[in-house]
C-alpha cells in the first residue's frame, strides 16, 4: 500500500529534528571527550585519572553509537528524496508504519535487521 504523502512529510519533519538534535549533542560530546575540563583532565590520584578515563570511554562509545543513529538519519533522508521511505534496503518489502513510529531512521524490516546483525546478509 505504502505510505501516505502527509505520512512522508510527517516522518521528514521528525528525522530532520532527530538529526539537528544529535547534531548539536555530538558537537558538544565530542568537544568534551577531545578537550577534557580541568577537573577531569588533571587528576592528582590515581583512582580519579582512572575514573577520568573511564568516562572517557563511555564518552567515545556514546558518541559512536550517536553518530551511527545520525548516518541511519542521513540514510531515511535520502530515502525520502528518492521516494524509497518505507522499502527495505535488503528485501524490498514494505516496512511497517508501526515500525517506522518507534524507528523513523529504520531502513529495513526488523526480520531483515535481524539477519544483518547475526551476519546472515
Amino acid at each position: 500500500m505504502g505510505l501516505k504523502k502527509n505520512d512522508v512529510a510527517r516522518f521528514k519533519k521528525k528525522l530532520e529534528e532527530m538529526r539537528e538534535q544529535l547534531t548539536h549533542t555530538l558537537k558538544g560530546t565530542t568537544a568534551e571527550v577531545k578537550t577534557p575540563d580541568e577537573a577531569t583532565g588533571y587528576s592528582q590520584h590515581q583512582a580519579d585519572q582512572g575514573t577520568d578515563d573511564f568516562d572517557r570511554t563511555i564518552s567515545l562509545e556514546v558518541t559512536t553509537r550517536e553518530y551511527n543513529i545520525l548516518r541511519q538519519i542521513d540514510r531515511a533522508l535520502e530515502k525520502i528524496s528518492e521516494n524509497t521511505y518505507g522499502i527495505c534496503d535488503i528485501t524490498g518489502e514494505e516496512i511497517p508504519v508501526a515500525r517506522l513510529e518507534a524507528v523513523p531512521y529504520a531502513t529495513m524490516t526488523v526480520k531483515a535487521q535481524e539477519q544483518l546483525e547475526k551476519g546472515l546478509i
